[in-house]
């Protein structure tokens, strides 16, 4: 079928419906709700058989919904509606939720249901619970309707709340209002709860130090305590603050904006506070190995189960800034020095990397430069796993993975990766050229031919079309729970097969092979001579189009790349 995605932004549950309807043989168009004229344009134009809004924040106009069947993606069960579904689901502290696939009528996810799936909520942030459960929900919803429609049989469900399976209601906006947190009476369990229902978007709007910032993500503290609502400990750009029985970290900051001020963006919480208001503020460190047996927030995670060492990491958006790639590589070196001989890398359940950290670059003082160091620091990442030739290194994809942090994952010597992870190998929507030596990895993975194409295209790739590329060797099914199940599994079972000393000694033969061929230095040098110009060269588009992503300009028109 011809299926048009109409969405308010081509997001990352966008995204993945769009590979699974390519991936189904589907003719998938896009077009961003940018104005009610450009959507109809792009209808005639297109012609759809089907109109289907994953991601949507304004109405579909009635001349189209009336002429076509528009299809809604409403992450609720039945009979939710209103704009804060999510957000109204964590903050109560529900167990379990939906997705519902309904039709387009006047009233506002008042139409017909054409599929409905209920996913559990567990104790994580919008965001995660956003990209893992509510996506595998919303793909199987999606392609239930999909077959019902293609099938012209099915007749839809009418919305009625005197339904036993009908258990959502109308709700209002989740304003600030509801958000607030009361430092001096609010318990931790509270305001994790408040702090989750309001992660990446649009945080709790709090006071520090007599300046309102908004307040993104939260973790709790196992240990730290103090007087509620001080600050008692940084942590690698997190701030960590006192509850009325314990404490929470908070890795990010965005000053409310003033009236006609600019526009402000997310930083790690001690960038955006700045030294002055944390001076006497402890930095309080805890290693990789250690943060793996305590409830506490870091970044990085360092465990072992029998022949088989795990270094997890985990980023706020993926973003990866000059710091935190610095840190990654001592982990990783530390790691290398274990006595094992796997070493898996990769995130619990979010994404796994989208390289390198633009917010961070936007606020520095030199943005080109603070881009260069940043590049160099994943270079330097990524060129320690190349030149591991002891160890058989396994990047275990469990989310999404994009630009240098596709080719942060292709360092390794096998790439496994759950079915619901969304790649996108690429850099030019950016205006860059790339690194991470991937001219190296990328090519020797899928050919030349192929990795011009996914270079040129710019287009997102499933997992299982990363598969059958050889863009990834194992595409794993199920939640992050099972995902990881999986990984320890099969991870360990190759610790303990007898060919794995064999492997180890034709991957040191190969590397030297490869370096005799060609040395990855030279990989880095010719890679980094585009960089620099990318980043210090003039009228190059690197940095009005980082600035567009940091600030969230909303383009005029459709990007040319999502027009099929």
């Amino acid at each position: 079928m011809r299926i048009l995605l109409v969405a308010s932004a081509f997001n990352s549950l966008t995204q993945r419906i769009h590979t699974e309807l390519r991936d189904r043989g589907h003719r998938v168009g896009v077009e961003l709700a940018l104005g009610d004229d450009l959507l109809r344009a792009r209808v005639a134009q297109f012609e759809p058989d089907l109109i289907l809004a994953p991601m949507l924040t304004t109405a579909i106009p009635e001349d189209i919904w009336s002429e076509h069947t528009v299809l809604i993606v409403h992450p609720g069960p039945k009979g939710d509606r209103g704009p804060s579904s999510l957000d109204w689901a964590i903050g109560e502290g529900a167990a379990e939720w939906g997705v519902t696939v309904l039709q387009a009528v006047a009233e506002m996810d008042a139409g017909p249901i054409w599929a409905s799936e209920p996913f559990a909520v567990g104790p994580h942030g919008k965001s995660q619970l956003y990209r893992n459960e509510v996506s595998d929900a919303a793909v199987r919803a999606v392609l239930l309707a999909v077959e019902r429609f293609a099938d012209g049989r099915f007749t839809p469900e009418p919305l009625d709340y005197d339904r036993p399976d009908v258990r959502g209601r109308l709700r209002p906006y989740h304003s600030q209002q509801y958000r607030r947190i009361d430092w001096s009476a609010d318990d931790t369990a509270t305001v994790l709860r408040k702090l989750r229902a309001a992660d990446s978007q649009p945080g709790v709007l709090d006071e520090l130090f007599g300046r309102e910032f908004f307040v993104h993500g939260g973790h709790n503290e196992d240990r730290l305590r103090g007087y509620p609502g001080t600050i008692v400990a940084t942590r690698d750009g997190a701030i960590c603050r006192a509850t009325i029985d314990g404490a929470v970290w908070l890795p990010q900051l965005r000053p409310r904006r003033t009236p006609g001020g600019p526009v402000t963006f997310k930083r790690p919480a001690a960038d955006a506070l700045g030294p002055d208001l944390l001076a006497g503020v402890p930095e309080v460190g805890v290693t990789p190995f250690e943060a793996a047996s305590r409830d506490t927030w870091s970044e990085l995670r360092y465990r072992e189960h029998g022949e088989v060492g795990y270094l997890e990491f985990a980023f706020a958006g993926g973003a990866m800034s000059t710091g935190q790639c610095r840190r990654l590589l001592a982990a990783y070196r530390q790691a290398c020095e274990r006595p094992v001989d796997v070493l898996v890398l990769g995130p619990d359940r979010d994404f796994f990397s989208n390289g390198i950290h633009l917010n961070v670059i936007e606020a520095a003082d030199d943005p080109a430069e603070e881009s260069w160091h940043n590049i160099n620091a994943m270079n330097d990442l990524v060129e320690a796993i190349l030149t591991t030739t002891d160890k058989l290194v396994i990047a275990a994809v469990a989310g999404n993975a994009a630009a240098g942090g596709v080719m942060l994952a292709l360092a390794a010597d096998e790439v496994w990766c759950r079915e619901s992870a969304v790649l996108n190998p690429h850099y030019r929507l950016m205006g860059l050229h790339g690194s991470e030596y991937w001219t190296y990895t990328l090519p020797r993975r899928v050919g030349a031919e192929q990795a011009d194409r996914l270079t040129r295209e710019t287009m997102p790739v499933g997992a299982r079309a990363a598969g059958r590329l050889g863009l990834v060797d194992r595409v794993v099914s199920g939640g992050p729970v099972e995902f990881w199940g999986r990984v320890r599994g099969e991870a360990e079972a190759l610790a303990a097969a007898p060919e794995l000393a064999d492997r180890l000694v034709a991957k040191k033969q190969r590397r030297a092979a490869d370096e005799a061929a060609k040395p990855l230095a030279a990989y880095r040098d010719y890679e980094l001579a585009q960089m620099r110009q990318n980043f210090y060269g003039e009228h190059e588009p690197y940095h009005r189009l980082r600035r567009n992503f940091v600030h969230k300009v909303r383009p005029q028109a459709t990007p040319t790349h999502l027009l099929a």
